[in-house]
C-alpha cells in the first residue's frame, strides 16, 4: 500500500501519463465536461471534496509550467482567486474568459472534478518538464 501523497489509483495514471504542455484540469462540481475528456470525478456532496484541498495535493505530485484560470473568478469568487495564487506561488497564472476556459477544458487530458461549490473554482494546470 501506497504510504502518502495521492493513493488515487486513477490520479496517479494521469499524472504518471503527463508530457510536457498536457492539460490537466481541476473543476468545481458544476464545470461541465465534454463527454470525451476523461474524468475523475471525486464530487462525494456539496463542497466534499474541496478545490483548494485538491489543489494543495496536486501541485505537490506534477511540474507545472503556468496555469489558467477564468477572469471571472477574481470578481466572483476573490476568497478563492487569491488563496489560487497562494498555492501557485510563483507559478504563472493566466486568465482567460471562463468561455475560452471551456474551450481549453476540450484539450484537456483529463478533468478532476471536486464537490466544491464555489462559483468559478476551476484551474488548468499546464504540465512542466522536470529536466
Amino acid at each position: 500500500m501506497k504510504k502518502s501523497g495521492v493513493l488515487n489509483p486513477d490520479i496517479l495514471w494521469v499524472l504518471g501519463s503527463l508530457g510536457h504542455t498536457d492539460m490537466l484540469v481541476i473543476s468545481d462540481a458544476g464545470l461541465p465536461i465534454p463527454e470525451f475528456v476523461t474524468r475523475i470525478d471525486l464530487a462525494l456532496t456539496k463542497n466534499i471534496p474541496r478545490f483548494l484541498d485538491v489543489l494543495r495535493v496536486i501541485l505537490d505530485e506534477m511540474k507545472v509550467e503556468k496555469a489558467i484560470v477564468a477572469k471571472e473568478m477574481k470578481e466572483k469568487s476573490p476568497h478563492m482567486y487569491e488563496e489560487v495564487k497562494k498555492l501557485l506561488g510563483n507559478i504563472p497564472m493566466e486568465e482567460v474568459t471562463h468561455e475560452e476556459f471551456k474551450e481549453m477544458v476540450r484539450n484537456a487530458k483529463c478533468v478532476i472534478r471536486t464537490g466544491e461549490f464555489t462559483p468559478y473554482a476551476n484551474i488548468i494546470l499546464v504540465a512542466g518538464v522536470v529536466f
